[in-house]
């Protein structure tokens, strides 16, 4: 094994004499250029694109379906819808209540482009429906200003302080304010 030694090692001070450092930065610089211009030919995969538009339609789709979290309307809601409880968007199911105290949230609507005012009331009355549970908290502020607070129950008012879902009335159009 010796040969195979002196081979390199004859092999490797003849390119060090002839071989600079700078030219050899050189050399590493001119590859590194040229895989840069040919990297964008290379085929590559736009399979996660596909995917990601496919996921875009059909969240635009849910942004008009109120029995979906995506529903405009529910941009502050914390809770269980009762479109999927035998109620409507904006009416409690039968045999529960609604709520004496609610919550309010500021909801854009993408379809006129305005932003509405939303008041949450809660459903009181009967058992949890635990159906279609969303949680949403654009805008949220804290606990101790509980008009605009969603984590509490509403319920508390009324004589059945038993939740059972939430409601999502418009209460009108929200004004912007010039700033």
């Amino acid at each position: 094994m010796q040969w195979f030694d002196n081979f390199f090692e004859t092999r490797s001070r003849r390119a060090a004499q002839s071989i600079s450092r700078r030219s050899a930065v050189a050399r590493l610089g001119k590859m590194l250029v040229g895989t840069a211009i040919l990297l964008p030919v290379l085929p590559f995969d736009r399979v996660g694109r596909a995917i990601a538009a496919e996921k875009a339609a059909k969240a635009k789709d849910k942004r008009n379906d109120d029995t979906a979290c995506e529903y405009w309307r529910y941009c502050a809601l914390d809770g269980f819808l009762c479109t999927c409880c035998g109620g409507t968007i904006s009416s409690c199911p039968p045999g529960t209540e609604v709520s004496k105290v609610t919550w309010v949230g500021t909801c854009h609507n993408p379809n006129d482009g305005k932003d509405y005012l939303i008041s949450y009331n809660d459903c009181c009355g009967g058992v949890t429906c635990n159906r279609c549970g969303c949680n949403f908290n654009e805008g949220e502020r804290p606990g101790y200003r509980m008009g605009v607070h969603n984590d509490i129950n509403w319920c508390m008012a009324n004589s059945s302080n038993s939740y059972h879902c939430t409601v999502a009335a418009v209460v009108g159009t929200a004004e912007k304010t010039k700033g």
